[in-house]
């Protein structure tokens, strides 16, 4: 089995509308490299796979596999919702679903690791009359072999945090995007021995920042608290001293860039679309792929031609 590190077992906003698209700072001896140039990263993003058995979905992802590891990419991230229905299912309910996710991330070449998405708590708030779990993100962990949902890293010169942008929030709203108390006390732990020059990625799966409800419901439309992190100021505020340059996140589905001050904020599409039924809001189902040297960020977003075969009626 391959673990998550890759071994084995406003008006604002509107501005920034790129065609195509819905819109369409570290550890001490920090360096360029052996060039003198800045470090470079080749990275895919892909969110959203909401694994599942039915309509020829193992097929897809297959397809979907392949075609990410054709870019030869250095790393390998997840926006989460790597399985469906989890947060409301019971375990037994979602295992056939969680082998077809990790049948999937076996394919994958290279360093894999992977943000947890509200999907895959399981047992969460059940709706098929079994117990709630006392810990929802137990099967997350023991599938992607993870002591815990947020951690960090150093590839090529960044340093890249995962973090868990869910809370349970009960029956009324279910959940919420929210950074915890207590990974955000880990994380200025963590930033302290980051260089303040040190290009910084976080990857989680509720958007710190996204433009969805302007463009789709109207500028003034608010978002509601289970589509945005809603602590993401005090969030931002915990790398105000560091070089935070890119921001990966799930969640809405679309293909997404925005660029506030020296971060670009990039919402991932999804592996399965309009959740096995094709595009939506004009994205169709692909991944990211992401090529950094130092603050320099260029990227695209790649379809894998997946034809869907969902029932319009289910």
């Amino acid at each position: 089995m391959k673990t998550c590190d890759g071994t084995k077992p406003a008006a604002l906003f509107a501005a920034l509308v790129s065609a195509g698209v819905v819109l369409c700072l570290p550890m001490a001896g920090f360096t360029a490299n052996e060039n003198g140039d800045n470090p470079e990263l080749r990275l895919v993003f892909f969110s959203d796979v909401h694994a599942r058995t039915e309509w020829g979905t193992p097929e897809a992802m297959k397809i979907a596999a392949e075609a990410i590891n054709d870019v030869q990419a250095d790393l390998v991230l997840g926006g989460g919702d790597l399985i469906t229905d989890g947060f409301q299912s019971g375990a037994a309910a979602v295992e056939s679903r969680w082998d077809a996710y990790m049948a999937f991330h076996e394919m994958l070449d290279g360093t894999v690791h992977t943000a947890i998405g509200n999907h895959d708590l399981v047992g969460a708030i059940p709706e098929d009359g079994t117990e709630p779990s006392t810990d929802p993100r137990a099967e997350f962990r023991r599938r992607l072999g993870v002591d815990r949902t947020y951690y960090s890293f150093d590839i090529n010169g960044y340093h890249v945090i995962v973090l868990d942008s869910i809370r349970i929030a009960g029956q009324r709203t279910k959940y919420q995007g929210l950074v915890s108390r207590e990974q955000m006390d880990w994380l200025e732990q963590d930033l302290r021995d980051v260089p303040a020059n040190q290009p910084v990625i976080a990857v989680m799966h509720i958007p710190l920042v996204t433009s969805f409800f302007m463009m789709t419901d109207g500028p003034t439309v608010a978002a509601p608290t289970g589509r945005v992190v809603v602590n993401s100021l005090d969030l931002l505020d915990a790398f105000r001293d560091h070089n935070l340059i890119l921001v990966l996140q799930g969640h809405m589905h679309v293909s997404e860039s925005i660029k506030w001050r020296n971060t670009t904020y990039i919402t991932g599409g999804a592996i399965s679309g309009r959740w096995w039924r094709g595009e939506y809001q004009g994205t169709d189902a692909g991944f990211t792929v992401v090529t950094l040297n130092g603050n320099d960020i260029d990227w695209e977003y790649r379809t894998y031609g997946w034809t869907p075969r969902r029932p319009p009626n289910q």
